[in-house]
């Protein structure tokens, strides 16, 4: 893994991903680097306006990319459905599970969950499960899950998912991450336990220069916070190329392992893709399973082939 870069993504031609939140930063560069290695990527993302121009930029970089926009609202659960029943074709190597929203004011999605719970955690979750069937019917599939080192700050409180009682923003975003890994994990052990190659990872970006650092500050009118921000991305965090590689290196490499989750090197935070570390609690069987459970509940889509 040491010294691991885009230049080592094996071959791509044949296969198909989908990367949520491909309009922009590690999105957008995940989406890119397997489309140059000859993937077939859909760009999953929720403005059509952005989405298209996205697409026309990629094709830009990479004469003969095979790209394409499909949106998708993972804040709306009707959006989610949409997006799985018109999904092109019959096979599905690769779901990338990147969009997400950091530590923004309290908010709501379309069905009335808590915007980063809803958005990062359960519209995943959505998707995921009713892309279920094409994962499972394609040798060799991967879903990789975007998290944070974030996550750390929070466990998820199982009797108050959606921060009815307290909601504050950064606790709420830990949570959010936090539920990523746990949906990993539960997700890998039911894979195992039915006898499926697909391999569920996760992965993050440590610090990267994307426009998910000013988004909150931005909509909550903290403006001195939205320059802090910019600071920090211009002068210490790495570039969204660089933030990508631990997404693409468990996306593609050939020794990725199941609820393994990758990072930069470099203290978590930059630097090549590795091992990173990650809460005890992120491998908590009881309280995966739980969290399983109320998101069936709360999204209405069941994992009929991996129940347990």
């Amino acid at each position: 893994m040491s010294g691991w870069s885009a230049e080592n993504i094996p071959d791509q031609g044949g296969r198909v991903a989908v990367v949520t939140g491909a309009n922009s930063g590690i999105g957008y560069a995940t989406a890119r680097e397997l489309a140059r290695r000859g993937a077939r990527v859909l760009l999953a993302c929720r403005s059509e306006a952005r989405g298209v121009q996205a697409r026309d930029r990629m094709a830009g970089e990479v004469p003969g990319a095979d790209v394409e926009f499909t949106r998708l609202d993972l804040g709306d659960l009707a959006s989610v459905r949409e997006f799985a029943a018109t999904y092109p074709g019959d096979r599905l190597d690769l779901l990338v599970n990147n969009a997400g929203v950091m530590a923004l004011p309290y908010g709501t999605t379309a069905d009335g969950f808590e915007t980063q719970f809803g958005t990062n955690h359960l519209g995943h979750f959505a998707l995921t499960g009713l892309l279920l069937p094409t994962l499972l019917a394609t040798p060799g599939a991967r879903v990789v899950t975007v998290s944070s080192p974030m996550h750390a700050l929070a466990n998820i409180d199982i009797g108050d998912l959606n921060s009815e009682r307290r909601y504050r923003r950064w606790v709420a975003y830990a949570r959010s991450k936090t539920a990523n890994l746990l949906f990993v994990h539960e997700l890998s052990r039911r894979l195992a336990a039915h006898g499926s190659d697909v391999i569920a990872a996760a992965a993050h970006p440590g610090y990267a220069a994307t426009n998910l650092q000013a988004a909150g500050p931005k909509m909550a009118g903290r403006r001195a916070a939205e320059r802090f921000m910019g600071i920090g991305n211009r002068f210490f965090a790495q570039s969204a190329d660089a933030g990508a590689l631990p997404t693409l290196y468990a996306a593609t490499a050939p020794d990725v392992l199941p609820d393994s989750f990758t990072g930069p090197s470099l203290g978590g935070w930059r630097g090549a893709p590795a091992p990173s570390w990650r809460a005890p609690w992120t491998r908590d069987d009881r309280v995966s399973q739980r969290l399983w459970t109320a998101s069936e509940e709360l999204t209405g889509v069941m994992y009929g082939a991996l129940k347990v």
